[in-house]
C-alpha cells in the first residue's frame, strides 16, 4: 500500500513512475496520442445538456443588444468594457481590481470545496474539446478503436478522405468560434464590417480572424488535452488548494482492492474492481484514476459512468468511482464543510457585497475637476476673484450630454471658455473643458476655500465635485 502525492493510499505498484511525467508523454518524452473511448451514462448526459446551454450562450451573447449597446463587450484595444449592458472605462479600473480579487477568492473557495468541478463541467476548453470536437471526430473517424486502427493504417484513399474531412470541418468550426470570440472584443457591428467590406479596408481585422482561427484549430486538432495538463495553471494549483475534505472524483480503494478478474463464483479474495481498464479507456487525459488524485484529472466524470456500467453488468453496487473526499473514502465520512471553507465563504460574501454596492452606486457620468497647474488666482476688479479649472468627463451612457456646471452652496458664477455655456460629452465618450469660477472677494476668508461644483444634465444633477478655490487673504 503506497501513498501518492495528495492522494489516499491505494494498492498500486511501488514504482510510482506515473507521477514523474504527465500521462500523455512516454518515458522517452514523446507524445502519447489519446484515443478516448466515448462515455455513456447519466453524468455524460448531464454534461451534454450543460454543454448545449453553454454553446447557446457563447454563440448568442455577442448578438444581444440592450438599449442600443451589446450585453457583453471586452474591447481591450479601446479599454472599453460592457458587462450586462453597463459601460466600464479605465476610470472604473478599481472595480475590475476588486472583481479580480473576488474571482480569485472564489476559485480558492470553490476548489477547496468542490475540487475541479469547474474543469469538468463548464470550462470552455473541456466543453469544446469533449462535447464538440471529440463528437465530430467520433462521427467522422468512428469510435476509439476505429480511430486507433485508422491512425496505424497506411495512407489509402479512405484514410485520406476521413483525415481531410475531419481537419477541414475542424478548421471551419474553429473559424466560426474565432469570429464569435472576436465579436466579444470588437462587437458584432465591427466584425460585420470586416466580413462584408473590402479586404484592403480591414487587413488587421482579417489577420486577427485568421490568427484566432489557427489557434483554435491547433488547440482542438493537435494540442487537445495538453492545454489542460501542460498550459493551464489551475491543474497545477489544485495540489495547493485541495485538502483531504475536498470533493474529487475518487476511486474507492477500500472497496475495490485487491483487484481481480471477474468470476461468477462468490469470493472474498478480491475487491469489486475487476481491472477491466474501462475507466482508463474513457479518460480524456489518459490517467488511471485508481492511482489516486492526479494533476491531469479534470473531474469530467467519464470514469464514473464507465465504472458504473461495469458494476451494473456484474451486479455490484454503483459508486466504486464517485464524487467523494479522501477522508470520505478512507474513513467512510461524508463531505464536510471545514473551517477553512467557512472563512473563505465569509470573505467571499464580503467582497461580493462590496462589489455589488460599487456596481449599484456607480455613476453614469464620471468627472474630474482640477485647478489649472501653475496658475494663481486672478483679481477681477475690486470685488471679485477667479480661478481657472480644467474638467475631464467620461460619459458612460448611450446619449450625448450637454453638461452644465453650477456652484453649490456658495454665491458666485461659472464661466465656461468657449462658444457655449455647457460642455458637450458624446455618448460613451469623453469630453474636456476649461472654465473660470468667479467668487465675491468678501466671502474668501482663507487661502484655500472648499467649494462644490454641481454637474447637471438639463435639470438633473448627475454629480457633485469637491475642489478648492485659491484666493487672497486680507492681512
Amino acid at each position: 500500500m503506497e501513498t501518492g502525492t495528495n492522494s489516499a493510499p491505494v494498492s498500486i505498484e511501488k514504482n510510482e513512475s506515473f507521477r514523474d511525467r504527465i500521462a500523455t508523454v512516454d518515458e522517452s518524452g514523446k507524445r502519447k496520442w489519446i484515443f478516448a473511448q466515448k462515455p455513456k451514462g447519466k453524468w455524460y448526459a448531464a454534461r451534454t445538456y450543460i454543454s448545449w446551454f453553454f454553446f447557446i450562450l457563447f454563440f448568442s451573447l455577442p448578438f444581444i443588444y440592450v438599449h442600443g449597446r451589446p450585453l457583453f463587450l471586452f474591447d481591450v484595444t479601446e479599454a472599453h468594457f460592457i458587462i450586462f449592458g453597463k459601460v466600464f472605462w479605465p476610470q472604473d479600473f478599481f472595480i475590475f481590481g476588486l472583481a479580480m480579487i473576488t474571482f480569485i477568492v472564489f476559485i480558492v473557495l470553490f476548489t477547496a470545496a468542490f475540487g475541479r468541478l469547474f474543469c469538468g463541467w463548464v470550462c470552455p476548453q473541456t466543453i469544446f474539446m469533449e462535447m464538440f470536437f471529440r463528437k465530430i471526430e467520433y462521427f467522422i473517424e468512428g469510435n476509439a478503436a476505429e480511430q486507433r486502427l485508422l491512425a496505424k493504417a497506411p495512407w489509402t484513399g479512405k484514410k485520406l478522405f476521413k483525415k481531410t474531412t475531419k481537419h477541414v470541418v475542424f478548421y471551419l468550426f474553429s473559424f466560426i468560434i474565432a469570429n464569435t470570440f472576436l465579436a466579444y472584443i470588437i462587437g458584432v457591428k465591427a466584425l460585420g464590417k470586416i466580413i462584408t467590406e473590402p479586404v484592403h479596408e480591414h487587413v488587421g481585422g482579417l489577420f486577427s480572424i485568421l490568427i484566432f482561427s489557427g489557434i483554435f484549430y491547433a488547440v482542438y486538432a493537435f494540442f487537445r488535452e495538453q492545454a489542460c495538463t501542460v498550459v493551464c495553471p489551475y491543474g497545477r494549483l489544485q495540489g495547493v488548494l485541495l485538502d483531504r475534505n475536498s470533493m474529487i472524483v475518487a476511486y474507492d480503494y477500500k472497496r475495490g482492492e485487491p483487484r481481480g478478474k471477474y468470476t461468477k463464483k462468490v469470493t472474498e479474495d478480491h475487491g469489486d474492481c475487476i481491472d477491466c481498464m474501462q475507466c482508463v479507456k474513457v479518460c480524456p487525459t489518459g490517467i488511471d484514476i485508481r492511482n489516486g488524485t492526479q494533476m491531469e484529472c479534470v473531474g469530467c466524470t467519464a470514469c464514473i459512468d464507465a465504472c458504473d456500467t461495469i458494476m451494473e453488468r456484474i451486479n455490484k453496487p454503483l459508486g466504486l468511482i464517485r464524487y467523494a473526499s479522501e477522508n470520505g473514502i478512507e474513513n467512510r465520512e461524508p463531505l464536510k464543510y471545514t473551517g477553512r471553507m467557512k472563512l473563505y465563504t465569509v470573505l467571499l460574501s464580503i467582497l461580493v457585497i462590496l462589489l455589488g454596492l460599487l456596481l449599484f452606486t456607480r455613476k453614469d457620468v464620471d468627472a474630474t475637476i482640477m485647478r489649472t497647474p501653475g496658475m494663481l488666482y486672478q483679481q477681477r476688479g475690486t470685488d471679485s476673484v477667479s480661478n481657472l479649472y480644467n474638467i475631464k468627463v467620461a460619459n458612460k451612457t448611450i446619449s450625448s450630454i450637454p453638461l452644465k456646471l453650477k456652484l453649490e452652496g456658495v454665491s458666485g458664477q461659472i464661466q465656461i471658455i468657449g462658444e457655449h455655456n455647457y460642455i458637450t460629452v458624446k455618448e460613451e465618450g469623453q469630453g474636456a473643458g476649461t472654465f473660470f469660477v468667479v467668487l465675491p472677494a468678501n466671502i474668501i476668508h482663507e487661502r484655500k476655500l472648499p467649494i462644490k461644483i454641481g454637474l447637471y444634465n438639463g435639470n438633473e444633477r448627475v454629480d457633485v465635485i469637491s475642489t478648492n478655490f485659491l484666493g487672497p487673504v486680507a492681512e
